[in-house]
């Protein structure tokens, strides 16, 4: 394999050339930033209220006919109660998934600070 010397001048001179400056970072955009953190608390709740309904529906599994948990009214009561529980913890980020997410979607951005839950 023979190395022609003008290919070698030619990768020089590209080095040597200037870079256009980069387009400005998803971080700087408070826009994005909003919108990303938004759907990264979203998906945190989306994924605390599956597990949660896993979760019960493995109790109603193994619940007994007489069970509590074979109630219809308790069961639609139970599923609202765990959609409010999992939006409050997502609103909390108590799991760090949202948290995980934004930092591979906005990396130079400093993560939001978790909400006062002292009330």
């Amino acid at each position: 394999m023979r190395i022609d010397p003008t290919q070698l001048q030619q990768a020089a001179l590209a080095a040597e050339a200037p870079v256009a400056p980069a387009a400005a970072q998803p971080a700087a955009d408070p826009v994005y930033v909003k919108k990303a953190t938004k759907a990264a608390v979203e998906f945190e709740r989306f994924f605390i209220s599956h597990m949660l309904k896993e979760m019960r529906s493995s109790t109603r599994a193994m619940a007994t006919e007489d069970s509590v948990f074979n109630n219809k009214v308790n069961q639609d009561m139970q599923d609202m109660a765990d959609d409010q529980l999992a939006a409050s913890m997502a609103g909390n980020r108590a799991f760090g998934i949202a948290d995980a997410i934004l930092r591979q979607l906005v990396p130079a951005a400093q993560p939001a600070s978790k909400p006062d839950t002292k009330a």
